[in-house]
């Protein structure tokens, strides 16, 4: 596969993964959306917040600055206080995936062997890309089941329903 599929199958990727857990985060009303499921468990909120977080700090100036930003609080995106709302965090979601795409969209041949650093670890872009890819795919599968729980009996599902035939 040369460089431009690649690129082209990782935004596809990326992309399948923002569908999935906005589907799934439309299916969940704001209490749902703040609520936890156990005193050390992650709310909807605060997935939404770190992965925000991570990929505004790990894709701005993705190709020259490390992707831990010095600014970034990681550790608040854990701990959200009180006074933030869910238009407050959709407007970050959506702040974070655009700077996701429009970093991967500036990216042509060559670019995938070129060296990145994230957390002070020198990797090539293809290895940064996966690393991101697999790490969003995490949290969105714990989206999909947390919105799942909290739509309860409401939930439609967003892959082929249980006993649908085979073809």
């Amino acid at each position: 596969m040369d460089d431009t599929a690649y690129l082209a199958d990782a935004i596809r990727q990326f992309q399948q993964l923002r569908q999935l857990a906005d589907r799934a985060l439309a299916q969940v009303d704001d209490a749902g959306f703040f609520a936890t499921i156990g005193p050390e468990s992650n709310s909807l909120a605060v997935l939404v917040a770190h992965l925000a977080g991570n990929m505004r700090s790990r894709w701005t100036d993705f190709l020259t600055t490390d992707g831990e930003k010095p600014d970034r609080q990681r550790d608040a995106e854990f701990d959200l206080p009180p006074t933030v709302t869910r238009p407050d965090l959709e407007r970050l979601w959506d702040e974070g995936w655009a700077c996701l795409f429009g970093a991967l969209r500036a990216l042509g041949p060559g670019d995938l062997a070129r060296t990145v650093t994230i957390r002070g670890e020198p990797m090539s872009v293809l290895q940064a890309i996966q690393r991101q890819l697999v790490h969003y795919a995490q949290h969105v599968g714990q989206v999909v089941l947390l919105a799942k729980h909290a739509a309860g009996p409401a939930w439609q599902t967003l892959s082929i329903p249980r006993r649908t035939p085979s073809r």
